[in-house]
């Protein structure tokens, strides 16, 4: 394998790709250089998901159809990893001078209903909030179509959550605050052993490799394909990174809900009719460029990387949408996503992945509502021409 076996369709699109990078980049380090820091790990964390094909949608699906936790196993490793590296960093409350934070987020009926609903979304649509920016970056035309879907889901929760926060809760719960690090990082760590062995007493097996599997070739690190743990390994790595450089850990579908606020406000709509956005850091980011979102353009670089990432194993082939029912779901499981998203404070990787990292409790509340939803979600697929293989 050799960069003469990139085909000539191919060397545009990585062109292309290499020009967008080097745009955004010296943008962003106009503004200052922890926007480029934070492009940067964008950027790596989409050539980490594509080349594994990393995602947390189809993972879910192995599990409760075929009963393979390959997928699990390695989300349970990087979940492990994240919770070892943020716990010094979190326990001492700064890092480079600057202050750090978890993800922490209410309990509340509906955040639990978002996860639901999210959980549902993301089967039909084919992949999460991470999921769909990779395929995205990668050529997929139905997931660029979820994605602006996304968009417009997440911004219409952001118009209804001042009433959906109204119902009740019990408010923000950090573990690591309730009993302490030393005990809050040893209870998730066996809360995960815990899940690993019950899957494996009720059947499920690693069906697939999680390692190389037909041995290692340096060529597979620039055109994949990457085994699941060696991108677990990098996803958690990349989330530590983003909580160091930006005092928040990784997130995704903010950036979302501020693109599709971005564009309401071109056409005219007003964020002061909003409780969610006429005020504080909302309205703050409103006013600045989206590439000045931390959130944001992290999912820029994920895009990109993807981007990448697709080009160099020759993979960026754009097929059009040619059926009513993949049209549908595209449309459907964006708005499901997005505005469960925006009622759940996240997605699989803000809420979940972060959370549970942070030792939130509402991490793994989040999930024990989304599995759920995600198997309501695999019942609907066939009804939109979507195979359960």
């Amino acid at each position: 394998m050799t960069a003469a076996a990139l085909s000539p369709v191919q060397r545009p699109v990585l062109a292309l790709a290499v020009v967008m990078t080097m745009g955004v980049l010296g943008y962003t380090f106009g503004l200052n250089v922890r926007q480029a820091g934070l492009l940067l790990i964008g950027i790596a964390m989409g050539v980490s998901l594509y080349h594994a094909s990393f995602g947390f949608t189809g993972s879910y699906r192995r599990v409760i159809v075929h009963g393979d936790m390959s997928g699990i196993t390695a989300q349970m490793l990087m979940l492990a990893a994240a919770m070892l590296l943020f716990a010094p960093i979190l326990a001492q409350g700064s890092a480079f001078g600057h202050g750090v934070g978890g993800a922490i987020a209410p309990v509340s009926i509906s955040m639990a209903l978002g996860a639901f609903v999210f959980g549902i979304g993301m089967q039909l649509g084919g992949g999460c909030a991470s999921g769909t920016l990779f395929s995205a970056g990668g050529g997929n035309l139905r997931m660029v179509l979820v994605m602006v879907f996304f968009c417009a889901g997440a911004f219409w929760g952001s118009l209804d959550l001042d009433w959906w926060s109204r119902l009740p809760g019990i408010g923000k719960v950090s573990l690591a605050r309730e009993f302490g690090w030393e005990i809050a990082l040893p209870m998730q760590l066996a809360a995960l052993v815990l899940i690993y062995f019950g899957l494996r007493i009720a059947g499920a097996r690693n069906q697939r490799s999680i390692w190389w599997e037909n041995g290692f070739h340096w060529m597979h690190l620039l055109r994949g394909p990457w085994p699941l743990l060696l991108s677990a390994g990098l996803l958690a790595l990349l989330n530590w990174a983003t909580l160091l450089l930006s005092g928040h850990p990784w997130s995704i579908t903010w950036g979302f809900s501020l693109w599709a606020a971005k564009v309401a406000v071109a056409l005219g709509w007003d964020p002061a009719t909003s409780p969610f956005w006429n005020d504080g850091y909302s309205l703050a980011a409103l006013t600045r460029p989206v590439l000045a979102d931390d959130v944001s353009v992290t999912n820029i670089g994920i895009l990109l990387g993807a981007l990448i990432a697709a080009s160099l194993a020759s993979k960026v082939s754009p097929k059009p949408i040619t059926s009513l029912r993949p049209l549908v779901s595209a449309v459907v499981s964006g708005l499901l996503m997005g505005y469960g998203a925006r009622l759940g404070y996240g997605c699989n990787i803000g809420s979940f992945f972060s959370g549970l990292a942070s030792a939130s409790l509402h991490g793994w509340v989040w999930i024990a509502c989304a599995i759920p939803g995600n198997w309501i979600g695999i019942q609907l697929r066939p009804m939109f021409g979507e195979r359960n293989d």
